[in-house]
């Protein structure tokens, strides 16, 4: 394919995501395929000689849509939303086309700079405490990470080395085996499994810390945990607190958790994939009261702020701690420009440094687009629409007596289940699930089976839910019809 051709086949591709997004909701939200439904659809082999655009172009209906999952449809409420906009789909365009390796400075100037910028600009839409800030002189800074499971991961890389460090200046008679067999790292009951999967990966204990009624981790009982694990001769390192849980959408209560962890040398992780989004709200920003406590601070973008995947913002509030964690500087990555008084970024611009890869995307081109394209004020009514949606489907719910709400209502998620045993709730989902009009996923919560309905879609509106509810109130209806029949007969 030459120049020429890309310039055609480029716009046909955009007329056909344009069309894909404008009629999403003609399409089935959920697949109707089985495991395997692809391979025989296609070679055993990859072709020997070229085909045609249009041989595979022809391929997407025919074999890749069928099987896809339509995350963009207004009657997709499930886990929770992933952004999409056009102008971030326009600069993902420009990111591949450019192709470059924005490992450091000299790898790709622009690249390094517009992050720093970037990062910088929605770190002050959230009001993040002026040391989370690279400015000119900070100390701290932001970087992109691909998800919110890198960022912790990262965050507790960099803690576990910094404590063994420290714990070896007190205790020199101790080796770094001693100290990681001693460490342990804490989350809420209700955090991500992402979590302890970076326990897992670096090699160090997890314990979970008991959620209150609210599903929220208060200082109480960070502190009772603490007290045993200490007594026990462990080490405690790290705490991720979690803004907007998975399950439920919890608050983890920072003001009492970050003073317990600056105490005893903790380093306390903020987990806001979801819910970071919503503090560029004025009115939603109190949910971050306590970020002064932490020592980093993640959210993704590309859940709820219109910037498509991969896009997860983290700080640092001493940006140090990582680089001294990750640094490596062999002669084939310097560049004579780092010994210079004058270099625009005099702290490290090295962003290989922050992360788990070497290579890395002009992701930030994504940020910069949206950002200047919706601007504050747009990005806010998107997040206040999408709220005020999640209370339409409250109020429905509230207004059925045969059903409850099972956690409070703050962003744009709602908990909800048939009043009656899980089984019974099990079985609504699956009627769902069959009937492919919606999309929904469950959770526990406690000893409970859950529905979840998150409002995800960009160009979900209020009609969209109410014909989810007058949906799933029918199928509760024909659901709990057969289920006293069957009551009734044993």
């Amino acid at each position: 394919m030459d120049a020429a051709e890309f310039r055609k086949r480029g716009k046909e591709m955009v007329d056909y995501i344009a069309d894909y997004l404008e009629k999403i909701d003609k399409r089935q939200v959920f697949p109707d395929v089985e495991p395997g439904y692809l391979r025989p659809l296609i070679p055993d082999c990859a072709p020997q000689d070229p085909e045609s655009f249009e041989d595979v172009f022809k391929d997407i209906e025919k074999i890749i849509m069928p099987g896809v999952t339509h995350w963009h449809s207004p009657y997709f409420f499930a886990y929770f939303p992933v952004a999409s906009s056009f102008p971030a789909l326009l600069a993902d365009m420009l990111c591949g086309g450019i192709g470059c390796m924005g490992f450091s400075w000299a790898a790709s100037p622009a690249c390094t700079e517009l992050e720093t910028v970037m990062l910088d600009w929605l770190g002050k839409m959230i009001n993040l405490p002026e040391e989370f800030l690279a400015g000119k002189d900070g100390q701290g800074g932001g970087v992109i990470q691909g998800s919110a499971s890198e960022a912790t991961l990262i965050s507790l890389l960099a803690a576990r080395t910094k404590t063994i460090r420290r714990v070896q200046s007190e205790k020199p008679e101790l080796t770094e085996a001693d100290i990681m067999g001693r460490l342990v790292a804490y989350a809420s009951d209700q955090a991500h499994s992402s979590v302890e999967r970076a326990a897992l990966i670096g090699g160090v204990k997890m314990k979970n810390v008991s959620s209150d009624d609210m599903f929220s981790v208060c200082g109480s009982a960070l502190r009772k945990v603490l007290d045993e694990d200490k007594a026990a001769g462990l080490i405690p390192f790290f705490f991720c607190a979690t803004l907007g849980t998975t399950p439920c959408c919890s608050f983890d209560k920072l003001l009492e958790l970050g003073p317990i962890c600056n105490k005893e040398s903790i380093w306390m992780h903020i987990d806001a994939a979801y819910a970071g989004s919503a503090f560029i709200c004025p009115e939603f920003r109190h949910l971050l009261n306590g970020v002064e406590f932490a020592d980093s601070f993640n959210f993704n973008p590309h859940k709820w702020l219109l910037v498509n995947f991969d896009c997860s913002a983290m700080w640092v509030k001493k940006r140090t701690d990582l680089t001294d964690a990750f640094k490596l500087d062999p002669l084939y990555l310097q560049h004579h420009h780092q010994e210079s008084g004058n270099f625009i970024i005099k702290w490290d611009d090295y962003y290989f440094h922050w992360q788990i890869p070497l290579g890395r995307r002009f992701r930030s081109l994504k940020l910069w687009f949206v950002l200047r394209m919706y601007g504050v004020t747009g990005l806010q009514e998107h997040i206040r629409k999408h709220i005020r949606l999640s209370h339409q489907f409250e109020h429905l719910v509230l207004q059925d007596e045969r059903f409850e709400i099972c956690a409070e209502v703050v962003l744009g998620l709602v908990c909800f289940r048939l009043k009656g045993s899980n089984e019974l709730n099990k079985a609504l989902l699956k009627s769902i699930d069959e009937a492919k009009k919606i999309h929904l996923v469950p959770c526990q919560l406690r000893e409970k089976f859950v529905l979840r309905f998150a409002i995800c879609s960009r160009i979900v509106e209020s009609t969209h839910i109410k014909f989810a509810w007058q949906h799933i109130s029918q199928l509760a209806t024909d659901l709990l019809k057969t289920w006293e029949q069957n009551h009734h007969q044993q």
